[in-house]
């Protein structure tokens, strides 16, 4: 299904998105940085630990990316340009959602070897 062409009624919804990805992602760059820092501490087994924390630092810079792409997408000023990064944004926060969920898979998963 192809997406429709930004219009001006969309702008207020598009900003909105961007927002909510803009708090989101940086949440989650503390997050990413936390758990390292946690993982560090508390987990025995060496190849998990450094696994993990690959996975955790790549995170956090993809949520950093989502970060700056959102703030990109609210400070255009052409909606069609708006609607594009604020796509790309969204894209780039999922892809870190998987990624810190397969790191809490792998720690789960360590956890009970």
């Amino acid at each position: 299904m192809k997406p429709h062409p930004p219009n001006k009624n969309d702008a207020p919804l598009e900003r909105d998105i961007a927002i909510h990805i803009f708090s989101a992602s940086a949440a989650m760059v503390g997050v990413c940085l936390t758990v390292i820092s946690i993982v560090q501490t508390f987990t025995r087994s060496q190849l998990v630990q450094t696994l993990v924390d690959d996975v955790l630092a790549v995170n956090a810079l993809i949520f950093l990316c989502a970060c700056l792409l959102s703030y990109w997408a609210l400070r255009t000023r052409s909606l069609k340009r708006m609607h594009r990064v604020e796509s790309a944004a969204d894209v780039v926060f999922l892809i870190g959602l998987v990624g810190t969920v397969c790191a809490c898979g792998m720690l789960v998963w360590a956890a009970t070897a």
